[in-house]
């Protein structure tokens, strides 16, 4: 437990934030609980592997990094006409018991230390409403952040056998300030020693109804990246996240589906590509609460330079679970000698009627693969180039949303052609 964070973060904050926004009291209390939470919950938790503990985000400096009044973004919401796709201010004011009903009702504002501090002090979000049985494509929610620190909230509401397609982005804009480096004509100086943005999202996926959930975190490599997405699935309903992070210093991601309806089902995708002194942290659960649920958790990575990776997947069956079908596969590839990989896939079942399997590989590119393409007149670089895209080939294919699927393979090769 810590307190690092009231020295600048307390009441007064809180209580200026909720004003600005014109939030109603309910929300308030909201976040003064989750202020006085702070005292009491535990920092998110440490993988440990063989030898490794990894990404202990206790240490970080809050009081630095943390500047919630001086928060500034540039952010785009749009969607079709047949769903609602607004600013969190807004649709607090139009959707008042909608919100009240659904806000926390996924992501307990008091899991962790750092999801308590998010509910507390978020000033910028998303609410995306899907009435029963609206087919919505092309939900797309790019946010630039220009400030120290940001913490945005997303919630996703999908109503009976409704589904919707969603692309949210991440990535840093120019004027990332904070209210302690203004110059003396009121201009501001731009944050090189660190910044740090949070993002959670709740999807609320209802009866027979579709979402997929595709996210691009690409933030500048000062920032530290806490993330946390979770979903409740309905009977018949499925809810598929595409996972994606290539920027930030250090990030740390959590992705999870709760399948409480009967036949719900969920697949997970993930990717992950770090250079430099990048660290990714990737951790993906799924629940299985009742009976004849499926889920599929496929993650890939790539480490480069002196970059670093863990990954923990976890598939839950809970006792009232008959007829699961769960399987977990993770795959992480490094590039070179300095880069660390770890991965930590488990299965806890409490029903024997179950069908269900986990793996997970670390290595390096394939001598022979490589053999045989330099044999054949291709320069090495180019074949480790061709690998390594190739290697992302089964992300690629569960990707719904073009844009995501051309942005990220874009980048992918952006980040390969730097390495020649």
């Amino acid at each position: 437990m810590s307190t690092g964070v009231h020295a600048s973060i307390d009441e007064a904050t809180v209580r200026q934030i909720s004003e600005e926004l014109d939030e109603p009291d309910w929300l308030l209390e909201t976040r003064l609980d989750a202020l006085a939470a702070l005292e009491e919950v535990d920092f998110p938790d440490v993988i440990r592997t063989p030898g490794r503990t990894w990404t202990d985000l206790q240490a970080l400096e809050y009081e630095e990094l943390v500047d919630p009044l001086s928060a500034a973004e540039e952010k785009d919401q749009l969607g079709p006409e047949e769903a609602e796709v607004l600013p969190f201010a807004e649709a607090v004011a139009e959707h008042g018991d909608l919100l009240e009903e659904q806000f926390g009702s996924v992501v307990d504002p008091e899991t962790n230390y750092l999801t308590a501090l998010s509910t507390a002090l978020f000033t910028t979000g998303t609410v995306v409403h899907v009435p029963e049985g609206v087919d919505a494509e092309d939900v797309t929610i790019r946010t630039e952040m220009n400030s120290r620190s940001l913490f945005n909230y997303t919630l996703v509401v999908a109503e009976e056998s409704s589904s919707v397609t969603i692309l949210e982005r991440q990535e840093t804009g120019d004027g990332a300030t904070s209210s302690a480096q203004r110059n003396e004509s009121g201009g501001a100086a731009a944050v090189d020693e660190g910044r740090y943005y949070s993002g959670i999202t709740e999807v609320v996926a209802g009866e027979n109804s579709y979402v997929q959930f595709g996210d691009l975190q690409d933030l500048d490599e000062t920032t530290y990246v806490y993330g946390r997405r979770e979903a409740t699935v309905g009977t018949y309903g499925t809810v598929d996240w595409i996972e994606c992070n290539l920027g930030s210093r250090l990030t740390k991601s959590s992705v999870e589906s709760h399948l409480d309806g009967e036949a719900a089902e969920s697949k997970i995708v993930g990717a992950f590509y770090g250079h430099d002194d990048q660290h990714f942290d990737v951790n993906v659960r799924v629940w299985h609460n009742t009976e004849h649920t499926t889920a599929d958790l496929v993650t890939r990575g790539v480490v480069d330079d002196d970059a670093r990776s863990v990954y923990e997947g976890v598939q839950n069956v809970g006792a009232p679970a008959w007829d699961t079908n769960s399987y977990q596969r993770e795959n992480t590839l490094m590039l070179s000698d300095e880069s660390e990989a770890d991965a930590a896939p488990k299965l806890i079942i409490n029903n024997h009627d179950t069908e269900a399997s986990h793996s997970a590989t670390v290595g390096q590119v394939s001598r022979e693969d490589l053999l045989y393409m330099t044999s054949r007149g291709i320069d090495e670089q180019t074949a480790t180039d061709m690998l390594v895209e190739g290697f992302y080939v089964p992300v690629f294919e569960e990707i719904a949303v073009e844009e995501l699927r051309e942005d990220l393979r874009g980048r992918i090769r952006e980040r390969l052609g730097a390495r020649e």
